[in-house]
């Protein structure tokens, strides 16, 4: 992911905000801020010919040393590329690249209600560790999120 896919980015993150069950976010931010809290070692695009077709990025979680193996990350999928395993190359890329780094967990926090991500996450070797209910109103609503995260199994 570099600057030149940056418009693409943020359309397809805009696209996930605006069907409701991506993100308490009500817009995406500039690229200026969306490149700062993304760690470059940890964010791909998935490409057909110049088009971004969905992307993935990790954060940290903390500051804090201990926790130097914890990225939390965010995966979209545009619409018109969904159903075709872009996500899933995605986050296997993702989990490549924090497996060699030595990143021992990824986690990740999902709306509930959006179950083919819930889904795709299980599949690749995320557990549910648990949820917050009511944790946030969104348009309105209050919404839990379902709380997941893959551990490493080559960090003891």
């Amino acid at each position: 992911m570099t600057p030149e896919h940056a418009g693409q980015v943020l359309d397809i993150y805009q696209a996930g905000i605006d069907e409701g069950n991506a993100t308490f976010e009500t817009s995406a931010p500039d690229w200026l801020t969306f490149d700062h809290t993304k760690l470059p070692e940890h964010r791909f695009v998935a490409l057909e010919d110049d088009t971004v077709l969905g992307w993935v990025a990790a954060s940290k979680v903390s500051d804090r040393l201990v926790y130097s193996g914890v990225v939390e990350h965010s995966v979209y999928v545009a619409p018109s590329a969904r159903g075709r395993g872009v996500a899933t190359r995605l986050l296997d890329a993702l989990i490549a690249s924090t497996e060699a780094a030595g990143i021992w967990t990824i986690q990740s926090g999902i709306f509930r209600e959006n179950t083919a991500s819930l889904a795709l996450h299980r599949r690749l070797g995320f557990r549910t560790i648990g949820s917050r209910e009511r944790i946030g109103r969104h348009h309105g609503t209050w919404r839990d999120v379902m709380l997941l995260e893959r551990r490493s199994p080559h960090i003891i």
